[in-house]
C-alpha cells in the first residue's frame, strides 16, 4: 500500500493519530521503534537543527534534502510542512515536485506572509484567503498521487480572530483541503467549539508549553480530531540532553554520571540500524 493511501485511511480510521515530530533520519527512526504509526517532519525542527530560527529562513532544497533522509530512515507515512508555499503558486507547484519525490504522504500549507514564522511566535501576519485558496486548487490539480494528502493551515486566529479563521478554513476546504489546522487555539473551549464548526477531517498541534493547552487523546478523539502533531518536543528533550551531557563533559570530563539518561554503544548502532548494514557488508565483501 502507497504511504499516501495508508495515511488517507487513518484520516478515517474513528481514531486520532498522535504525531511526533522529527527532524532527521535519527529521530525518525528513534520514533518508528517506539511505535509511531506516523511522523510529522517539522519544519521549524529542521531549520533549528541547522542552527537557525523558525521564521522562513530554510529554502526548500534543504527541507526537501532532509525530508529525503527522513522518508529513507522509515516505514512510516510522513507528513511534511510546506511552510507557504515557497512563494506564488507557480512557485508552490515547483516546490511540490520535490516533496513528492522526496516520498512524504502529504503536507500543510499555512496563509501567512512569507517569511513566515513559528506559529506560536508573536507578529505574525496573513494574506488574503485567496491567495492560499489558488494555491490548494493548483496543487490539488497538479499533484501525481491522487492519494496525496493537502492540509490546509491557517495562522488567522491569532490576527483577525476566531470567526475570521473558520471562515477561512472552509474557503480552504472548498478549494480542495483534505484536511483542516487552525493553529494555535488557546483555550479547551475553543478547541471544542472548531471541532464543531469544522466538518472535515481535523488536525491540532498540541505540545506541552505553547499557546494550545494539552487535552486528554479520550476528548480528541470525541471531537472527531485526526492528526495531533507535538511537532518540537523530541527537539526540545534533545537540546536539553546534548546540554547536560556537554556540561558533563566539560565540567567532568566523562558522562558516567548520565548513563543511566543516554544511550548505549549498542543501543545507537541499533537505533541507526548498524547490525543490517553490518551483515550486508559481509554478505558482499569481496
Amino acid at each position: 500500500m502507497r504511504k499516501t493511501t495508508k495515511l488517507r485511511e487513518m484520516l478515517h480510521a474513528g481514531k486520532t493519530q498522535l504525531v511526533p515530530g522529527v527532524y532527521d533520519g535519527l529521530s525518525a527512526r528513534i520514533a518508528q521503534s517506539v511505535g509511531a504509526d506516523l511522523l510529522y517532519a517539522t519544519g521549524g525542527g529542521i531549520a533549528r537543527s541547522t542552527g537557525i530560527p523558525d521564521m522562513g529562513l530554510i529554502n526548500p532544497v534543504q527541507i526537501t534534502e532532509r525530508l529525503e533522509q527522513i522518508v529513507d530512515a522509515v516505514d512510516l507515512p510522513v507528513i511534511a510542512d510546506f511552510d507557504t508555499g515557497y512563494g506564488n503558486a507557480l512557485n508552490a507547484l515547483y516546490t511540490l515536485k520535490g516533496f513528492e519525490r522526496a516520498g512524504v504522504a502529504g503536507f500543510h500549507i499555512e496563509d501567512q506572509v512569507f517569511p513566515k514564522r513559528c506559529g506560536h511566535l508573536e507578529g505574525k501576519t496573513v494574506v488574503p484567503a485567496e491567495e492560499l485558496a489558488v494555491k490548494i486548487r493548483a496543487i490539488k490539480e497538479n499533484q501525481i498521487d491522487p492519494d496525496f494528502v493537502v492540509i490546509a493551515r491557517t495562522d488567522a486566529l491569532a490576527v483577525e480572530g476566531y470567526d475570521a479563521a473558520i471562515a477561512r478554513m472552509h474557503t480552504y476546504m472548498e478549494a480542495g483541503a483534505d484536511v483542516a489546522f487552525i493553529e494555535a487555539p488557546q483555550s479547551v473551549e475553543q478547541i471544542e467549539q472548531l471541532s464543531k464548526d469544522l466538518p472535515y477531517p481535523k488536525l491540532l498541534n498540541m505540545f506541552w508549553g505553547g499557546k494550545t493547552p494539552v487535552v486528554p487523546r479520550d476528548k480528541l478523539e470525541a471531537w472527531g480530531f485526526n492528526l495531533v502533531i507535538a511537532p518540537g518536543d523530541m527537539q526540545r528533550a534533545a537540546i536539553q540532553a546534548m546540554r547536560d551531557a556537554a556540561d558533563a563533559i566539560l565540567s567532568e570530563g566523562h558522562t558516567e554520571a548520565l548513563k543511566d539518561r543516554m544511550a548505549s554503544f549498542d543501543d545507537r548502532e541499533e537505533a541507526i540500524n548498524t547490525p543490517k548494514y553490518m551483515e550486508l557488508d559481509a554478505r558482499y565483501a569481496v
